[in-house]
């Protein structure tokens, strides 16, 4: 089946969850955040239905599918206007990381609790002075005997409060040639030596972010996943589905926004009819749509060639999908604050706390300036400037 156009499976599985987030909803989501808590209760009944694993294998708990099926149930949530942001990290990447590279005993002990919710995973990658070069990564694990010992810091961590583990981008000593190269350690949030700090954000979400602190955390030989050469082949491996989930995350809210400004075009009346049959209202926000829909395309290509194994496709596709649809996001959350005026800024109508969060697309997991860097350089063939 192609990707431009959906199964009868992913229909239902599309309906279900709107389903599931029309019950909770946007209201429901700010609660938490003014309460300062996560959205448990969402997070745990989309685990019993199955939906935050549909990604993982069978026979580990999941639903045997991809990021395909997994990305509709972000962008499900999002529209409904409670989108759960660790399922970009926890089932996307921990759990597609874990199931691609862990050790049998790794994916028994993680996968079936990262399918069911009732364990998460956080991750682990940015540092204070590395953003989106991973080459500067200055955590480092060394041997100490048959463990390693982990030392670093880390910043914008999401949810390691809601963590049981994070999954820890880290570089070891190659033995024959002495340069340092990336690895990943599962991290227990209770190890010792492991501190987490909250980032105080102006941002409204309910998952806070986490500057990290590692003390010579002591890990057994068993913590550090997949094979200690295939570092960078591993760290990729999640990064795509992270950049792919990240597109479903801003479609989900654009679709949000643009619902709410359609509604009220239709009914708000000013002089004889609503001010939906006006071209000035009408125009920008069938373009919004417009601009949604082909981001959507692309993050379906993206994930259908990610599924089918074919990474150097799905990395392409999936940062031109993550920037497509940022850009297609924040355009819809600024048309729909427009579109309700004075109202566009008041609590009633919570689309101005998007305004906010429509930026996130922008700026994480990578910038827009650094996927336009990518294209012109791994597509386009132009030389680098750095």
């Amino acid at each position: 089946m192609s990707p431009v156009i959906e199964t009868e499976e992913h229909k239902a599985l599309r309906s279900a969850v709107a389903t599931l987030g029309k019950r909770y909803g946007r209201d429901y989501l700010l609660q938490a955040v003014a309460a300062g808590k996560p959205p448990t209760e969402l997070w745990t009944e989309a685990g019993k239905l199955g939906y935050l694993g549909v990604n993982l294998p069978e026979e580990y708990g999941g639903g045997g599918g991809g990021i395909a099926e997994l990305s509709i149930v972000l962008e499900e949530l999002g529209a409904a206007g409670c989108p759960l942001l660790m399922l970009v990290v926890s089932p996307a990447i921990c759990g597609t990381v874990i199931s691609r590279f862990g050790t049998e005993a790794q994916k028994q002990r993680w996968l079936p609790g990262i399918a069911d919710g009732t364990r998460l995973m956080a991750f682990g990658i940015t540092e204070p002075d590395a953003g989106s070069n991973s080459h500067r990564i200055t955590t480092t694990a060394r041997k100490d005997g048959a463990d390693w010992l982990l030392t670093g810091r880390k910043v914008f961590i999401s949810g390691v409060d809601m963590a049981d583990a994070v999954l820890i981008v880290g570089r070891t000593e190659d033995a024959r040639t002495g340069r340092l190269k990336p690895c990943l350690f599962i991290v227990p949030t209770d190890a010792e030596g492991f501190e987490r700090r909250p980032i105080d954000m102006e941002l409204g979400a309910a998952e806070k972010q986490f500057e990290l602190v590692l003390d010579d955390v002591r890990l057994p030989a068993d913590a550090l996943v997949g094979d200690e050469d295939a570092g960078l082949l591993q760290l990729f491996a999640g990064l795509n589905p992270e950049r792919i989930m990240t597109a479903a995350f801003a479609i989900g809210m654009g679709r949000h926004a643009l619902a709410k400004a359609v509604e009220y075009a239709r009914d708000r009346t000013v002089w004889k009819s609503p001010i939906g049959a006006h071209q000035a209202i009408a125009h920008p926000l069938a373009q919004a749509h417009i601009d949604l829909e082909l981001a959507r395309l692309m993050m379906q290509k993206a994930a259908h060639l990610y599924d089918t194994g074919d990474d150097i496709g799905a990395g392409e596709a999936a940062n031109m999908a993550k920037y497509a649809a940022g850009e297609a996001c924040v355009k819809a959350v600024d048309q729909a604050v427009h579109t309700l005026g004075g109202n566009g800024l008041t609590r009633e109508f919570g689309l101005a706390s998007l305004i906010t969060a429509a930026r996130v697309a922008r700026i994480a997991p990578v910038s827009r300036e650094m996927i336009l860097n990518y294209v012109s350089h791994q597509t386009l063939g132009l030389p680098k400037s750095y």
